[in-house]
């Protein structure tokens, strides 16, 4: 009867859902829930001194429900009585401690007082609770968008008061350059989120996490780097004189669940002219990009049957962009030596965002989660290789290539594209 006199009140239909909460309140006029949705009424009539009341009824009826506690603060708060408002939040919270309309009360009660920065920090434990991806109830949108600015705006006040200090410490030890702590107080004061490798397929624990590889010497990469108008100008006669051999990067059989592939799938808008395609050579590709090929011969390939090595040019389109996604294993590391880059093209691995150079080469790991955009209107075009990752020794990556290809012959196909 509850159920139905809200159905009926949601539906503009007052006098019925009057008569019903009514008819159910002679029924059982003890009942915690018929005294909460009675509170619950009188507050929306603005009558805060009835609604304190009935919530008041209802705790003691049933003093284990962290909602009847929270409706009570409610008419506190309403009813301007903060000592006992924060007493009924309290007890929500012993009860609930993730009781996310509890902890809004909370955070606004102390952010009444005067105290920004520990509403802040109640905000924050409240926030933790709300899923990015899960949209939240209608009561709670406004206090979801007044907690979500409070904790900005103590990141960058928290964020100015940091920078002074470490001002000091940079003066005082050379300006640096400080990347890694930099990139820790950046997630201190919110102005980074920490992402975490989520290979798809096959997960090698107990490896360093960079999201670039820029500290690690890779002696092989400034021959390929040095050799870019050459592998530029293999690449310009491809695209003039073979245009038959890109094929969409992106191409899943029907059947498949697309997610966010949805709108490149078996386009052209993103294409590949592979040199070597999950571990098999492309004679007629590689017999046009000769310079090419010998350049790669010299990097440490990640070589599993039917899964690399994979070299090939990506040609994004205008306007084109490729959505946030992540490979499918940690073991191999992916590398970009930008060719033809037009202006507002990007790129995002985790939290950090660059723009490419032509012939500046960049080693990442791509179970990190990245995305990559061509704003400009016209293509934007790189060379993609995968290499073992170089924290793996000579019997791991043995290992790994074992494992990898019996899963594989287990079932009788590929386990998942390494590219």
């Amino acid at each position: 009867m509850i159920q139905a006199s809200k159905a009926a009140l949601a539906a503009g239909r007052s006098s019925e859902a009057d008569e019903l909460l009514a008819r159910v309140a002679q029924l059982a006029p003890a009942h915690p829930a018929v005294l909460n949705e009675l509170g619950l009424r009188m507050m929306q009539r603005g009558e805060a001194v009835k609604a304190r009341e009935l919530f008041q009824r209802a705790t003691l009826a049933d003093p284990n429900h962290p909602a009847l506690w929270s409706n009570l603060a409610s008419s506190l708060h309403a009813l301007h009585l903060p000592e006992e408002e924060m007493e009924a939040i309290e007890r929500a919270l012993a009860l609930d401690p993730r009781h996310l309309g509890a902890l809004f009360q909370k955070g606004t009660l102390i952010e009444d007082r005067g105290d920004a920065r520990n509403a802040a920090r109640i905000y924050r434990n409240a926030l933790v609770m709300v899923p990015p991806d899960v949209t939240p109830p209608a009561t709670l949108s406004a206090a979801l968008e007044h907690a979500r600015e409070a904790v900005r705006r103590d990141d960058a006040a928290l964020a100015e008061a940091i920078e002074k200090r470490v001002a000091a410490v940079r003066e005082q030890r050379g300006r640096g350059p400080y990347r890694r702590a930099d990139k820790c107080i950046d997630l201190l004061t919110g102005k980074r989120r920490r992402y975490a490798p989520q290979p798809t397929f096959l997960y090698f624990p107990d490896l360093p996490t960079p999201e670039y590889f820029d500290g690690v010497e890779f002696p092989w990469l400034g021959a390929i780097e040095a050799a870019t108008d050459e592998i530029r100008g293999e690449l310009t006669t491809v695209l003039n004189s073979d245009q038959a051999g890109l094929q969409p990067y992106v191409a899943y059989p029907e059947g498949v669940p697309l997610d966010q592939w949805r709108e490149l799938n078996k386009s052209r808008r993103w294409s590949a002219y592979f040199l070597w395609n999950e571990g098999v050579a492309q004679p007629p590709h590689l017999a046009r990009c000769p310079r090419t090929a010998e350049m790669l011969l010299g990097a440490p390939r990640c070589d599993v049957a039917e899964h690399g090595p994979n070299a090939f040019f990506s040609i994004l389109e205008a306007r084109t962009r490729i959505p946030p996604h992540t490979g499918v294993t940690n073991a191999r590391l992916t590398v970009h030596l930008p060719l033809i880059v037009p202006p507002d093209c990007g790129f995002r691995v985790g939290s950090e965002t660059r723009e490419w150079i032509p012939g500046k080469a960049w080693v990442f790991d791509d179970t990190f989660e990245h995305e990559a955009w061509n704003g400009s209107d016209t293509p934007r075009a790189i060379l993609i290789f995968d290499i073992w990752n170089p924290y793996l020794s000579e019997d791991e990556r043995e290992l790994v290539r074992a494992a990898i290809e019996t899963v594989g012959t287990y079932y009788h196909g590929t386990a998942g594209r390494v590219a």
